[in-house]
């Protein structure tokens, strides 16, 4: 009878141990997933695509608490610049989130945070590929081509100049005829002079000769007389 007496209090607390082990591993589970989680994307994480979307899609496991600041989205390429184009929004369990028209090829990373409708926010992330960039290349401006390209008649070698003759002054071509007829005198005048010495210098040496040969001269000796 002492025995049973002492076993007894024993029920109850298996009991309320049972009970409370029963409660955490059926409530607990509850309450962790009460948090909205996301369930789809477009585009999908770690997905391909061919070019970027016009906006990306997140689709969550119930309505959300939308209001100022309770929803960002956060979508960057591969150098880190933003893509986004404009705020998201929040229709029932979908947030968009608009994205930027042009955009380059390569992989680009999604961060999301949203306030679940048990009011408690929630946050992730994941990534994506873009295959083709829809980036255009800019068009030269005309009128920016023309002044930075040369013309044709700019471009070519300039011709040689000739080098400028000193053109011939009047006074020039005075001063050369005047030095001609002075020189013509002085060369008539030299070949008069010249002429008149020859002819002087003839005449001597004939009034020479004549005076040797006229026997009549008294200075000349005359025959030897026999």
């Amino acid at each position: 009878m002492k025995t049973v007496a002492r076993r007894r209090p024993l029920v109850p607390v298996a009991l309320a141990a049972a009970l409370l082990t029963a409660f955490l591993i059926l409530v607990a589970p509850m309450s962790a997933s009460a948090h909205d989680s996301l369930i789809a994307s477009s585009p999908e994480a770690d997905s391909t695509v061919e070019t970027l979307p016009a906006a990306l899609t997140l689709t969550f496991s119930a309505k959300l608490i939308d209001g100022e600041g309770a929803t960002e989205v956060v979508v960057t390429d591969a150098s880190g610049a933003s893509v986004t184009d404009g705020p998201a929004s929040v229709d029932g369990a979908i947030v968009t989130q608009p994205l930027a028209a042009e955009a380059t090829a390569g992989g680009y990373h999604v961060i999301w945070k949203i306030v679940s409708s048990d009011g408690h926010p929630t946050s992730g992330e994941f990534d994506f590929t873009v295959a083709n960039s829809t980036v255009t290349a800019p068009t030269p401006d005309p009128s920016a081509t023309a002044e930075a390209t040369p013309s044709a008649e700019a471009t070519a070698a300039p011709a040689a100049t000739p080098t400028p003759q000193p053109s011939e002054s009047p006074e020039d071509g005075s001063s050369a005829t005047t030095w001609i007829w002075l020189l013509a005198i002085a060369g008539v005048l030299a070949a008069a002079v010249a002429g008149v010495i020859a002819v002087a210098l003839k005449g001597r040496a004939r009034d020479s000769e004549t005076a040797v040969a006229d026997p009549s001269d008294p200075g000349s000796d005359g025959p030897a007389e026999r």
